[in-house]
């Protein structure tokens, strides 16, 4: 696999990204890690609007299709040693701009999702931590935490927001989120954390709680739940450890997870991670930010997991594959060279 890369923006130190679709057509949206702004562009890579100037620090950004379309994100998430005012916040449209709204505060959150059964979407928040008392101090964990959503979002605000349950505590560096779906349709979260990876799925019943199990007991950073053998199960592609440097893949024999491939090359500040189906099997694309600063995709072909370098010296913190006008096309927000830029793939 090859790319052709087209940087469509500037943006310190970019983010996350994400699509939302707003006044009629499908948008892809970048925020910034810092006090910086967030922008959408089409699919094409123009650049339509200005959501907000500030203040930043998103770690994740993610649709709400309910009574309303709305545009969750991370708020105020500087980094690991600054984050205590963090909070879940929802964008809404007005006739001059976008209006903020917040859905929870929640200190240290990270990641978060929407996992979806039979019409119910529960949201899943991750913080990486509880608390701190120094710099890079990791003595009070993080948890996974859970809600059930109403079909609006509009009755939550600074005064009334979203009552969030702890579903697993003890978590630390819990940093890693990834939702997949199942074949019935319905959806479920994989988490990463320094204690293993977690799987967590919506509740048969509604009232119910949402149900944790833990897949695998290796720190992880980041990872995906696919089959990319294409044997009928599931494999897990993990990135290793917290803001590591390997890249491995186990699968399941007689029960358990096993290691049966690893990148032989290291990638220093492993982060960006995403998957895409293309032609039949799934392709991860991940990146790294330091040293070599690589995007590469990983693929299992002949018998083996395959990489294509797609580009070097960007630095990517988070990807996102989509298909628009019959293309394969990959957006990342390449942080340490302040792109965001969009790959167009060709196998």
């Amino acid at each position: 696999m090859k790319a052709s890369k087209k940087v469509i923006g500037t943006l310190t130190k970019c983010y996350a990204c994400g699509t939302y679709n707003y006044d009629g057509s499908d948008h892809l949206i970048v925020a910034a890690e810092k006090k910086d702004p967030c922008f959408a562009f089409t699919k094409n890579g123009e650049q339509t609007d200005t959501l907000w100037e500030g203040p930043g620090g998103v770690m994740t950004l993610t649709e709400f299709h309910g009574k309303e379309d709305l545009l969750l994100a991370t708020q105020k998430f500087y980094s690991p040693n600054d984050s205590a005012e963090a909070k879940i916040v929802y964008y809404t449209r007005n006739e001059n701009g976008w209006d903020c709204h917040v859905l929870c505060d929640l200190p240290f959150v990270h990641r978060f999702g929407i996992i979806e059964k039979a019409g119910r979407k529960y949201l899943i928040a991750c913080t990486l931590k509880s608390a701190h008392a120094f710099k890079n101090d990791w003595t009070c964990p993080g948890r996974i935490w859970w809600a059930p959503l109403p079909e609006s979002l509009l009755e939550f605000n600074e005064d009334h927001q979203l009552a969030l349950r702890p579903l697993v505590s003890g978590l630390t560096k819990n940093h890693g989120f990834a939702i997949h779906e199942n074949a019935d349709g319905s959806t479920f979260a994989v988490v990463g954390t320094e204690n293993g990876i977690y799987k967590v799925d919506a509740p048969e019943n509604e009232g119910e709680e949402c149900i944790a199990e833990c897949l695998l007991d290796t720190p992880a950073s980041d990872m995906l739940y696919l089959d990319f053998d294409q044997d009928g199960e599931r494999e897990l592609l993990v990135l290793s450890p917290f803001h590591g440097d390997t890249v491995s893949v186990y699968k399941k024999k007689n029960g358990i997870f096993e290691c049966v491939w690893q990148r032989e090359k290291k990638m220093p500040f492993i982060h960006a991670i995403y998957a895409g189906f293309i032609k039949e099997r799934w392709v991860a694309f991940i990146g790294n930010r330091e040293e070599d600063r690589e995007l590469i995709a990983v693929e299992y072909k002949d018998g083996d997991y395959r990489i294509s370098v797609l580009d070097q010296g960007a630095g990517p913190a988070n990807c996102m594959y989509f298909e628009h006008d019959g293309k394969n096309m990959l957006l990342a927000a390449n942080r340490e060279t302040d792109e965001i830029a969009l790959y167009t793939l060709e196998d």
